[in-house]
């Protein structure tokens, strides 16, 4: 995937999420991330939502709503990867104590236990050989003006608008 392929990509969101899992409750759920699967013990540590305010680097305003699901890439017995259900009714029961945004930008922390958390961003489920798969790739970090810049740039809109990428950015 190229740089600006990745700056325009959306990642999906919890309520995407959920639509396509509703449709395969009774397959194993397995998360795809750096190069491998997670192991069939994996728990769900940790969910938590916020809501953010930022500036970015061209001293534009920020703000969003993000949910982050904590995943423990553990192997424990004779478990297998858990059913999209298991990890949706995991969910709900986050959802009965906080309320979650089911169109908050969505984030997944995976860890082993030994290596530090990683940030992941997720692309939409596939269904495969039985089983749900959902990769993960790295969130990176972005310029957010150059991004929008981009996008005006490569999906054109009604505005006529010519500022340049540098001043547009604090580059």
């Amino acid at each position: 995937m190229s740089a600006i392929d990745k700056a325009l990509s959306s990642d999906i969101n919890l309520g995407f999420l959920f639509d396509a899992l509703a449709k395969t409750p009774n397959l194993p759920l397995i998360f795809l991330y750096d190069g491998g699967t997670v192991k069939p013990g994996y728990h769900v540590t940790e969910v938590k939502a916020g809501q953010f305010s930022a500036l970015d680097c061209g001293a534009n305003p920020e703000a969003w709503a993000e949910i982050f699901v904590q995943l423990w890439d553990i192997e424990e017995g004779e478990r297998t990867h858990m059913l999209a259900s298991k990890f949706v009714t995991i969910i709900r029961k986050v959802s009965e104590h906080m309320q979650l945004d089911g169109s908050a930008r969505l984030t997944f922390e995976v860890s082993d236990g030994a290596r530090p958390l990683q940030l992941y961003y997720a692309a939409s489920p596939t269904v495969w050989e039985g089983a749900v798969y959902v990769s993960l790739e790295p969130r990176p970090a972005s310029c957010k003006p150059r991004d929008r810049w981009l996008t005006e740039r490569l999906i054109p809109t009604s505005s006529s608008c010519c500022a340049s990428i540098a001043g547009a950015c604090c580059g």
